[in-house]
């Protein structure tokens, strides 16, 4: 089975340390990272994705340091959607999923019928087939996202990356973004996702809480001890409560 992983993981950005000796194994299904701004979430990510290089341990990926895998080998395996993508552009919908295929066909050998198949089902899966005509400009930014999102799933990587992927989505957008992931994982696509709503985190397999640049915590989504790690890593200001079939976390007001 494919694995992903940093052992004893250190980047520092300038003069500041983002990462202070992290290890973390991407498991099967969705793990969501967590905690309060400037803990290192979007570093981790960057550094799993082969996007920098740590300055201390390394990234594994199927047993062998990431750096040792060619680009487009890293590309074909981990499929990756930054936090701020380019949305901009004449390309249609359907060009721009296209470019997902980039890493299997390089800039000029042209795709074949099943790298069509791949992007059909791409933006199937991202729900965005609909708008494969349109220019990506004449999207909403909410439509431009799950856009994007096909792309990277265009690219059929047994890993999925996403930094920040439901940032200015409304609650409609969410909830096809979790429609996307849990779609990935039945098809053992391993996700690893960066998020700032931690309702939203709270419906993944598994979290991993950081502070500091450093895991506080990890664990599945209802253990007690993870909760308890959240409340702490945010201090005190929120409270994990169980509404429904679901956990999602409140604002905590002291005195209220």
């Amino acid at each position: 089975m494919s694995e992903l992983s940093v052992e004893d993981v250190s980047v520092t950005l300038g003069q500041t340390r983002a990462l202070t000796h992290v290890s973390l194994t991407v498991r099967a299904g969705w793990t969501a990272v967590v905690g309060p701004n400037g803990a290192g979430k979007s570093t981790l990510l960057r550094a799993m994705a082969g996007l920098l290089t740590p300055h201390a341990g390394r990234v594994k990926l199927d047993g062998q340091s990431l750096s040792r895998w060619s680009r487009a080998e890293r590309a074909r395996r981990l499929a990756w959607l930054a936090q701020q993508s380019d949305a901009r552009g004449e390309l249609t919908v359907r060009e721009v999923v296209q470019l997902g295929r980039l890493p299997h066909l390089g800039l000029f050998t042209a795709p074949a019928p099943h790298d069509e198949a791949q992007v059909d089902r791409a933006m199937a899966d991202a729900e965005c087939t609909a708008w494969q005509d349109r220019r990506l400009q004449e999207l909403s930014g909410g439509e431009r996202q799950r856009v994007l999102l096909a792309r990277a799933l265009a690219v059929g990587a047994p890993y999925l990356l996403l930094d920040e992927p439901t940032t200015h989505l409304d609650p409609v957008h969410q909830a096809a973004l979790v429609r996307v992931i849990r779609r990935q994982v039945r098809q053992d696509v391993r996700v690893l996702s960066v998020l700032h709503d931690l309702s939203l985190a709270l419906l993944a397999d598994r979290l991993v809480v950081m502070k500091g640049g450093r895991v506080h915590a990890q664990g599945a989504r209802d253990e007690p001890a993870l909760h308890a790690a959240l409340v702490e890593v945010f201090d005190g200001a929120i409270r994990i409560v169980r509404v429904d079939a679901q956990w999602v976390a409140l604002a905590h007001w002291d005195g209220a």
